[in-house]
C-alpha cells in the first residue's frame, strides 16, 4: 500500500513517545489518541524530578524547597493560562474536565439557577457534558433542551439559534466532537448565548490537542480540559472561566488550602481560584500539565493541525471507497474518524486489530445519546495524535482487510 507524500512539515517525534512501541520492540499502531495521548519523555521526566529531588509540598513549607515547588506549581498554572490566552487568576486545577464541568454545576449553576431555567446542550456531547447538567436540573427545577445535528453531523446553530430564549442560562457544548470530530463554530456558539444573557461553557477536550485555543476569540465563559488527551498525566485538568464570574462562584469543596480564615463561628474563604482547590494538589502532575503544554506548543498546534487533517483525509477518502463502510462526521474533522463496516461489529474488528498491533476505540465512546441517534450500538474510531503516520493508516486498512477475510467478506 502507498502512502501519499506527506503535507505537513511535522517531524517524525515517535522517538520522544516510549509507549509506542510493544513490549517485544514492535511498533504500536496507536490509533486512540482521542480517548489519552502517549507521554513524551518530556513530560515523564518532569513527573519524575518532582516525585523525586524535587519533591516538597506547596504552599504550606517556609523551607526553601517547599518555596521551590510553590513557585514551579504556580508556574504551572501560568503557562496553561498562557496556553489558552488566558490569566493565571482564571485557571483552577481540577482532576480532569469532568470535575471541572461538575464545579461549575454545583457553583455557579447552583448559584443562577432556579426553577424554570434553561440549559442547551447539544445531541452529540460525552457524557460528561450531559449527566451534571440533568444533576444540577433535578437539584434546581431547570430544565434541558437538545439542539440536533447538521446533515454533515455538525451542531446545528441555526437550530439552536431558534430555540434559545431568555430563560437559557447556560449552552454547554463540545469544541470538537470525541465520536466525529466535527468542530464548533464556538464565536457565533458565543454570540447566540450572549445575545439571550446565557453564559457558554465549552467542552475543550479535544480541542485543545489539536488546535491553537484562544479563549478571548472563542468568546467564551468557561472552558474545560484534560491533561492527559494533552500528552500530560491523567488526574489533572483545568477549568478557565471569566474573572469575573470566577470571583462571585461560591467554594465548592471545603478543606484545607482554600481558606482565609477559620473559626468556629465563621470561616472565610480564599480568593479565586485557591477557593476551588480544596487540600494538597497534584503537584507532580500540575508540573506535568505544563510540561506537555510547553511541549506541544514547541511543536505547533497549526503544525500538529496540519498534520493531522492530512491523515484524516487519507482514511476517510480510503474508508470511502469501500462498499460496506459508513463514516460519520464531517469530511473536515479534527483527528477523529468514525466508521462502522457492514455486518462487523466494532468490537471485533477492534479485537482483531489488536492482534497485529493496530488500537483503536470500539464501543459508545461515552456518548450514548449520539449512538441512539444513528440507530447503531456502536462505532470504530481511529484517532490521531503527533505521533501518528501514515503507516498506522496502512496499517489499519491491512487488519480491515485481515477482518473481511476471517468474516468471509474479503
Amino acid at each position: 500500500m502507498n502512502a501519499p507524500a506527506a503535507i505537513s512539515t511535522l517531524p517524525d517525534l515517535r522517538g520522544d513517545f516510549p509507549g509506542m512501541i510493544t513490549h517485544d520492540g514492535t511498533p504500536w499502531h496507536y490509533l486512540d489518541t482521542a480517548a489519552t495521548a502517549q507521554k513524551p519523555r518530556a513530560v515523564i521526566e518532569a513527573m519524575g524530578r518532582t516525585l523525586g529531588e524535587n519533591y516538597a509540598t506547596v504552599h504550606r513549607g517556609v523551607y526553601s524547597r517547599s518555596a521551590e515547588m510553590t513557585q514551579a506549581y504556580e508556574n504551572a498554572r501560568r503557562t496553561i493560562a498562557n496556553f489558552l490566552g488566558g490569566s493565571e487568576n482564571e485557571i483552577v486545577f481540577t482532576r480532569g474536565a469532568t470535575e471541572a464541568i461538575n464545579l461549575v454545576a454545583n457553583t455557579w449553576g447552583r448559584a443562577n439557577l432556579k426553577p424554570g431555567d434553561r440549559i442547551l446542550i447539544s445531541q452529540l456531547e460525552h457524557h460528561s457534558n450531559i449527566v451534571p447538567w440533568q444533576m444540577l436540573a433535578e437539584a434546581t427545577g431547570a430544565r434541558i433542551d437538545v439542539c440536533p445535528l447538521t446533515d454533515d453531523h455538525q451542531i446545528d446553530l441555526d437550530v439552536a439559534e431558534a430555540k434559545l430564549t431568555e430563560g437559557h442560562k447556560l449552552v454547554a457544548l463540545c469544541h470538537v466532537s470525541n465520536v466525529l470530530g466535527s468542530v464548533l463554530d464556538a464565536p457565533r456558539a458565543a454570540k447566540l448565548a450572549h445575545n439571550v444573557g446565557a453564559k457558554l461553557l465549552l467542552d475543550g477536550c479535544q480541542s485543545a490537542p489539536h488546535m491553537s485555543v484562544d479563549v478571548a476569540k472563542l468568546d467564551c465563559d468557561f472552558y474545560v480540559f484534560s491533561a492527559h488527551k494533552l500528552y500530560g498525566p491523567t488526574g489533572i485538568g483545568a477549568l478557565w472561566a471569566r474573572s469575573d464570574i470566577l470571583d462571585a462562584m461560591p467554594p465548592w469543596e471545603g478543606g484545607g488550602a482554600m481558606i482565609d480564615r477559620v473559626t468556629f463561628e465563621k470561616t472565610t474563604y480564599a480568593p479565586a481560584p485557591q477557593r476551588f482547590e480544596a487540600g494538597t494538589p497534584a503537584i507532580g502532575e500540575a508540573v506535568a500539565f505544563a510540561a506537555a503544554a510547553d511541549y506541544i506548543s514547541a511543536v505547533g498546534l497549526d503544525r500538529l493541525h496540519a498534520h493531522e487533517a492530512e491523515l484524516v483525509e487519507r482514511l476517510r477518502r480510503e474508508l470511502g471507497a469501500m462498499n460496506d463502510v459508513t463514516l460519520f462526521g464531517p469530511a473536515d474533522s479534527a483527528g477523529i474518524v468514525s466508521f462502522a463496516i457492514d455486518d462487523i461489529h466494532p468490537h471485533d474488528l477492534g479485537t482483531i486489530l489488536d492482534e497485529a498491533n493496530v488500537a483503536i476505540r470500539a464501543g459508545h465512546h461515552c456518548a450514548q445519546p449520539l449512538m441512539d441517534y444513528f440507530k447503531v450500538p456502536a462505532t470504530a474510531r481511529a484517532s490521531f495524535g503527533l505521533y501518528s503516520t501514515h503507516d498506522d493508516i496502512d496499517a489499519l486498512l491491512e487488519g480491515i482487510a485481515r477482518t473481511r477475510r476471517i468474516f468471509g467478506k474479503a
